[in-house]
Protein backbone atom coordinates (compact mmCIF):
# COMPACT_ATOMS: atom_id res chain seq x y z
CA UNK A 1 0.00 0.00 0.00
CA UNK A 2 1.35 3.39 -0.99
CA UNK A 3 2.44 5.01 2.13
CA UNK A 4 0.52 8.36 1.29
CA UNK A 5 -3.20 6.44 1.93
CA UNK A 6 -2.37 5.23 4.80
CA UNK A 7 -4.87 7.86 7.29
CA UNK A 8 -4.95 6.26 10.83
CA UNK A 9 -7.72 6.94 13.08
CA UNK A 10 -7.49 7.52 16.77
CA UNK A 11 -10.12 7.55 19.46
CA UNK A 12 -10.30 7.27 22.91
CA UNK A 13 -12.42 4.69 25.65
CA UNK A 14 -12.86 6.29 29.43
CA UNK A 15 -12.83 9.88 30.09
CA UNK A 16 -15.88 9.71 32.15
CA UNK A 17 -15.63 6.99 34.88
CA UNK A 18 -14.25 6.73 38.12
CA UNK A 19 -12.02 4.17 38.25
CA UNK A 20 -9.41 2.61 35.69
CA UNK A 21 -7.02 4.18 33.17
CA UNK A 22 -7.93 5.54 29.95
CA UNK A 23 -7.24 3.83 26.65
CA UNK A 24 -7.03 4.94 23.14
CA UNK A 25 -6.25 2.61 19.83
CA UNK A 26 -4.80 3.79 16.60
CA UNK A 27 -6.23 2.12 12.98
CA UNK A 28 -5.37 2.21 10.18
CA UNK A 29 -7.77 0.23 7.65
CA UNK A 30 -7.39 -1.37 4.32
CA UNK A 31 -8.88 -0.03 2.04
CA UNK A 32 -9.03 -3.51 -0.08
CA UNK A 33 -11.22 -5.07 2.94
CA UNK A 34 -13.42 -3.17 4.03
CA UNK A 35 -15.57 -3.86 7.53
CA UNK A 36 -19.36 -3.63 7.50
CA UNK A 37 -21.04 -2.17 10.46
CA UNK A 38 -18.43 0.14 11.83
CA UNK A 39 -19.64 2.74 14.38
CA UNK A 40 -19.56 4.76 17.18
CA UNK A 41 -18.83 2.23 19.62
CA UNK A 42 -21.22 3.72 22.29
CA UNK A 43 -24.02 2.69 19.51
CA UNK A 44 -23.28 -0.70 19.18
CA UNK A 45 -24.29 -3.71 21.51
CA UNK A 46 -21.26 -5.42 23.80
CA UNK A 47 -21.75 -8.19 21.52
CA UNK A 48 -21.56 -6.42 17.95
CA UNK A 49 -18.33 -4.04 19.55
CA UNK A 50 -16.42 -7.51 20.12
CA UNK A 51 -17.11 -8.95 16.97
CA UNK A 52 -16.16 -6.17 15.13
CA UNK A 53 -12.86 -5.19 17.23
CA UNK A 54 -12.07 -9.38 16.05
CA UNK A 55 -12.43 -8.13 12.05
CA UNK A 56 -10.46 -5.13 12.99
CA UNK A 57 -7.66 -7.22 14.88
CA UNK A 58 -7.70 -9.75 11.67
CA UNK A 59 -8.26 -7.41 8.88
CA UNK A 60 -6.60 -3.84 9.85
CA UNK A 61 -3.57 -2.63 7.66
CA UNK A 62 -1.83 -1.82 11.52
CA UNK A 63 -3.38 -1.29 14.92
CA UNK A 64 -2.48 -0.28 18.60
CA UNK A 65 -4.16 0.04 21.54
CA UNK A 66 -2.60 2.12 24.45
CA UNK A 67 -3.72 3.57 28.10
CA UNK A 68 -2.56 5.97 30.56
CA UNK A 69 -2.54 5.40 33.96
CA UNK A 70 -4.39 6.06 36.77
CA UNK A 71 -2.15 8.07 38.22
CA UNK A 72 -1.25 10.23 34.97
CA UNK A 73 -4.70 10.91 35.11
CA UNK A 74 -4.51 12.55 38.48
CA UNK A 75 -1.81 14.16 37.76
CA UNK A 76 -1.85 15.74 34.52
CA UNK A 77 -6.08 15.87 34.06
CA UNK A 78 -8.17 13.61 32.01
CA UNK A 79 -7.91 15.46 28.83
CA UNK A 80 -4.02 15.34 28.98
CA UNK A 81 -3.85 11.76 30.00
CA UNK A 82 -6.46 10.72 27.24
CA UNK A 83 -4.13 12.83 24.60
CA UNK A 84 -0.96 10.83 26.07
CA UNK A 85 -3.21 7.71 25.83
CA UNK A 86 -3.53 8.50 21.73
CA UNK A 87 0.36 9.22 21.21
CA UNK A 88 1.30 6.32 22.41
CA UNK A 89 -1.27 4.46 20.38
CA UNK A 90 -0.23 6.26 17.83
CA UNK A 91 3.33 5.43 18.23
CA UNK A 92 2.72 1.79 18.82
CA UNK A 93 1.44 1.27 15.27
CA UNK A 94 3.84 -0.88 13.13
CA UNK A 95 3.21 1.22 10.50
CA UNK A 96 3.95 5.03 10.42
CA UNK A 97 0.47 6.95 8.76
CA UNK A 98 0.75 9.44 6.45
CA UNK A 99 -2.36 11.04 8.48
CA UNK A 100 -3.92 10.67 11.91
CA UNK A 101 -7.73 12.00 12.08
CA UNK A 102 -8.45 12.27 15.70
CA UNK A 103 -12.42 12.16 17.54
CA UNK A 104 -13.27 14.68 18.91
CA UNK A 105 -11.45 18.79 19.20
CA UNK A 106 -8.48 18.15 20.22
CA UNK A 107 -4.96 16.24 18.67
CA UNK A 108 -2.26 15.04 20.78
CA UNK A 109 1.23 16.12 20.03
CA UNK A 110 2.20 14.27 17.08
CA UNK A 111 5.58 14.35 14.99
CA UNK A 112 2.89 13.62 11.72
CA UNK A 113 0.15 15.74 10.24
CA UNK A 114 -2.75 15.25 12.25
CA UNK A 115 -6.54 16.54 12.32
CA UNK A 116 -9.26 16.44 14.93
CA UNK A 117 -12.93 15.97 13.49
CA UNK A 118 -15.95 15.95 15.46
CA UNK A 119 -18.59 13.15 15.44
CA UNK A 120 -15.52 11.46 13.53
CA UNK A 121 -16.30 8.44 15.57
CA UNK A 122 -19.95 8.06 13.97
CA UNK A 123 -18.46 9.21 10.44
CA UNK A 124 -14.79 8.08 9.68
CA UNK A 125 -14.72 4.30 9.22
CA UNK A 126 -10.75 4.07 10.69
CA UNK A 127 -12.13 6.47 13.93
CA UNK A 128 -14.89 4.11 14.36
CA UNK A 129 -12.68 1.34 14.57
CA UNK A 130 -10.09 2.61 16.90
CA UNK A 131 -13.68 3.38 18.86
CA UNK A 132 -14.38 -0.18 19.04
CA UNK A 133 -11.14 -1.00 19.65
CA UNK A 134 -10.06 0.89 22.81
CA UNK A 135 -13.66 0.49 23.85
CA UNK A 136 -13.16 -3.28 24.10
CA UNK A 137 -9.64 -3.57 25.69
CA UNK A 138 -10.70 -0.73 28.15
CA UNK A 139 -14.21 -3.05 29.20
CA UNK A 140 -12.11 -6.29 29.61
CA UNK A 141 -9.44 -4.45 31.83
CA UNK A 142 -12.63 -3.68 33.94
CA UNK A 143 -14.03 -7.45 33.93
CA UNK A 144 -10.73 -8.01 35.50
CA UNK A 145 -10.65 -5.29 38.07
CA UNK A 146 -14.20 -6.91 38.98
CA UNK A 147 -12.22 -9.84 39.84
CA UNK A 148 -9.91 -7.91 42.47
CA UNK A 149 -12.82 -5.65 43.86
CA UNK A 150 -16.19 -7.37 43.40
CA UNK A 151 -17.20 -5.10 45.90
CA UNK A 152 -17.56 -2.07 43.10
CA UNK A 153 -18.98 -4.08 40.43
CA UNK A 154 -16.76 -2.61 37.80
CA UNK A 155 -18.14 -5.52 35.90
CA UNK A 156 -21.78 -3.69 35.06
CA UNK A 157 -20.39 -0.08 35.68
CA UNK A 158 -17.03 -0.28 33.89
CA UNK A 159 -16.23 2.66 36.57
CA UNK A 160 -18.63 5.50 35.25
CA UNK A 161 -20.49 7.12 38.31
CA UNK A 162 -23.65 5.05 38.15
CA UNK A 163 -26.04 4.82 41.42
CA UNK A 164 -24.70 1.70 42.57
CA UNK A 165 -20.95 2.57 42.19
CA UNK A 166 -21.09 5.78 43.83
CA UNK A 167 -23.23 4.04 46.97
CA UNK A 168 -20.05 1.25 46.79
CA UNK A 169 -17.98 3.92 47.45
CA UNK A 170 -19.68 5.39 49.93
CA UNK A 171 -20.05 1.75 51.75
CA UNK A 172 -16.55 0.57 51.44
CA UNK A 173 -14.50 3.85 50.29
CA UNK A 174 -11.93 3.97 47.55
CA UNK A 175 -9.59 1.65 45.89
CA UNK A 176 -6.02 1.55 44.31
CA UNK A 177 -8.25 1.87 40.80
CA UNK A 178 -10.20 5.00 41.67
CA UNK A 179 -8.89 8.08 40.13
CA UNK A 180 -8.77 10.23 43.35
CA UNK A 181 -8.87 13.66 40.95
CA UNK A 182 -12.71 13.32 40.22
CA UNK A 183 -14.61 15.18 42.54
CA UNK A 184 -16.64 12.09 43.67
CA UNK A 185 -13.64 10.05 44.89
CA UNK A 186 -11.91 13.36 45.88
CA UNK A 187 -15.25 13.92 48.37
CA UNK A 188 -14.86 10.20 49.83
CA UNK A 189 -11.46 10.38 50.50
CA UNK A 190 -12.16 13.83 52.19
CA UNK A 191 -14.87 12.01 54.54
CA UNK A 192 -12.00 9.57 55.28
CA UNK A 193 -13.25 6.95 53.18
CA UNK A 194 -10.21 4.58 51.81
CA UNK A 195 -7.25 6.61 50.06
CA UNK A 196 -5.02 4.20 47.90
CA UNK A 197 -2.17 4.19 45.14
CA UNK A 198 -3.15 3.26 41.64
CA UNK A 199 -2.15 -0.32 40.89
CA UNK A 200 -3.39 0.26 37.04
CA UNK A 201 0.29 0.25 34.59
CA UNK A 202 0.35 2.02 31.12
CA UNK A 203 0.17 -1.07 28.03
CA UNK A 204 0.60 -0.64 24.16
CA UNK A 205 -0.78 -3.96 21.77
CA UNK A 206 0.05 -3.66 18.50
CA UNK A 207 -0.12 -5.41 15.04
CA UNK A 208 0.58 -5.07 11.39
CA UNK A 209 -1.32 -6.82 8.92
Amino acid sequence: MNAINLICGVDEAGRGPLAGPVFAAAVILDPATPIAGLADSKKLSARKREMLAHQIKSQATAWAVASATVEEIDALNILRASLLAMRRAVEALAIEPAEVLVDGLYCPELHRPVRAIVRGDATVAAISAASILAKVTRDMLMLELHQRHPQYRFDLHKGYPTVAHLAALREHGVCVVHRRSFAPVRLIIEAGGMPGLSACGSSAFQREG
